[in-house]
């Protein structure tokens, strides 16, 4: 018997519009044309003025034969260029791959051939490594100059420079969404830490619904000053250039990220919000005294990447920003997971609330459902803080797949989720809490040991800037911890056997470390600690 509901109330164009963030521009620039929508430096432009020149961007593109189905890729720091593209490119029905500005000529030939890029904005500093790129590249896509006043470089590679190419185009350019919300809108690449990195699609819809969760889940209201600290060129910014204009905020847009430029920007422009990985919140409780600006107001903070120990969201908060942790993956388009702040936590010990905010959480609004999957039987795992598992995700914000790669998306949506190699525990009151990535967790004499844990507990050591712990192999158990530890340049006295004891004042003894060596961490050219090459060396130097 046919459903009554599905009898005359099909689908129009009165009610139905597939969803795209790029809505929320012209929206934006309609109610709140004069609101400032990019500082940068001594440049001011409202919404109406970023619209125009989005829309600009996009006819442009077009009349250079950009439309559905092409990429094209950009390489700039946190500038407007950048935030322009995340609008004008997507409008042509094209394709977005904003390149990560840390990798080097080879990584950069394999994306812009996987991608087949065939337009590439390049800002003028990263001209001589996209030059080389090129070189190694079999595909040779159009290269349009970005030339930064506020910069010291106006390196010239390309057919013509940005400004130039916005005054091809016209303001005039009717903007519409794509005809398919499921239709790709971005294309981002995973680090690539132990082969080539894969390609990630994003669609419309989910780019869409992270940029609204993003403002309910964080509580941002109408209006909000935003720090671009966070690179635009990572998982799109976490989508945070559509959750900016569906809020008609301000991106305040910063080329390059230090402690002193940081606190400027929030003393100056009453910065509110920011996002950025350990590393970043490393640089502001590190600042020299000369560095750091007073402000009154409470900055909200989301840090994410590596699980970032209690002992930095302590200092942190006692710094005067409010810390929320949210954790996610390239496949996720950013933030997937939140630790949702329960009021009743307010009246607990400091130190408690930095435990309590240490962990993972749960789901954001606009992902159905989150799990810690026993591996062997792919049930949901206890929810006693003890049986570890693998953190799965089913939703829209989960990615459409790898580009060009179906048995490593079919892979990674095995049983029907998305698998995020990420090994947890999930707390008696469902949050979650990450305990390692599947390849770290550290097996010795059949005791399975948190690197995490063991981290965290290093991070508490005055003297420690940045660790990490790895498997190094032992005859008699099979694995032992071995730490690696970058000491703050006014610790440098600091010895291993100081840490060690730290560490056993604290810590089951078989939970400790065999040995501390103290180094520079090596790094990929998102700021992730290579555990990898940590792992070689200890093996190398390992007694097994």
């Amino acid at each position: 018997m046919p459903n009554i509901f599905d009898i005359g109330l099909d689908k129009n164009i009165a009610n139905y519009t597939p969803l795209s963030p790029l809505s929320f521009l012209l929206r934006s620039a309609f109610a709140f044309p004069e609101h400032p929508a990019i500082v940068y430096g001594d440049l001011c432009r409202s919404w109406s003025e970023t619209a125009n020149r989005c829309l600009q961007l996009a006819s442009a593109l077009s009349i250079l034969g950009i439309g559905k189905g092409d990429t094209v890729s950009i390489i700039a720091p946190n500038i407007p260029e950048m935030f322009e593209a995340h609008f004008g490119v997507p409008w042509t029905g094209a394709v977005l791959n904003a390149l990560n500005t840390r990798l080097e000529p080879a990584t950069l030939a394999y994306i812009i051939d996987h991608a087949e890029t065939k337009i590439i904005l390049t800002d003028a500093e990263y001209s001589s490594v996209i030059s080389q790129a090129m070189a190694l590249s079999n595909n040779k896509p159009l290269v349009i100059d970005i030339i930064d006043p506020r910069a010291n470089c106006d390196a010239r590679i390309g057919l013509t420079d940005y400004e130039e190419l916005l005054l091809m185009g016209s303001s005039d350019y009717k903007a519409r969404g794509p005809k398919d919300e499921w239709d790709a809108i971005s294309l981002n690449y995973t680090s690539g830490t132990t082969g080539q990195p894969k390609g990630v699609v994003y669609h419309h819809r989910g780019a869409y619904l992270n940029a609204i969760s993003n403002a309910i889940d964080w509580n941002i209201t109408a209006h909000p000053r935003y720090l671009w600290t966070l690179p635009m060129f990572h998982c799109n910014g976490w989508c945070f250039p559509w959750t900016l204009a569906a809020l008609a905020g301000t991106n305040v847009c910063m080329r390059h990220v230090n402690a002193k430029d940081i606190y400027e920007a929030i003393a100056t422009h009453h910065v509110e919000y920011f996002c950025g990985a350990p590393v970043v919140l490393n640089l502001i409780i590190n600042a020299m005294a000369n560095e750091i600006r007073e402000f009154e107001h409470t900055v909200n903070v989301m840090t994410a990447a590596a699980p970032p120990p209690p002992s930095v969201l302590s200092a942190m908060e006692l710094a005067g920003f409010s810390m929320t942790h949210v954790y996610g993956l390239t496949e996720t388009y950013g933030p997937a997971v939140i630790n949702a702040w329960q009021s009743h936590w307010d009246d607990l010990s400091k130190d408690v609330q930095a435990q309590l905010k240490a962990r993972q959480g749960i789901a954001y609004s606009s992902l159905d459902h989150l799990q810690v999957q026993n591996p062997d039987t792919l049930s949901e795992v206890k929810h006693d803080s003890v049986e570890l598992g693998e953190v799965v995700f089913r939703g829209n914000i989960v990615m459409k797949g790898y580009l060009k790669d179906a048995a490593a998306t079919k892979k990674a949506f095995h049983n029907g989720w998305f698998h995020s190699g990420d090994i947890a525990v999930t707390h008696p009151d469902g949050y979650i809490q990450l305990k390692d990535r599947s390849k770290d967790i550290i097996i010795s004499g059949g005791e399975n040991i948190s690197s995490i844990e063991i981290e965290n507990v290093l991070y508490t050591h005055p003297s420690v800037l940045e660790a990490a712990v790895v498997a190094q192999p032992d005859i008699t158990w099979g694995e032992r911890p071995c730490a690696f530890v970058q000491l703050k340049s006014s610790f440098t006295n600091t010895t291993e056997g100081e840490l060690l004891t730290h560490c056993r004042n604290i810590l089951a003894h078989y939970k400790c470390p065999d040995r501390i060596i103290l180094r520079e961490l090596p790094k990929t050219s998102t700021g992730k600690i290579q555990k990898y090459k940590l792992r070689e060396i200890a093996k190398d130097n390992s007694s097994d």
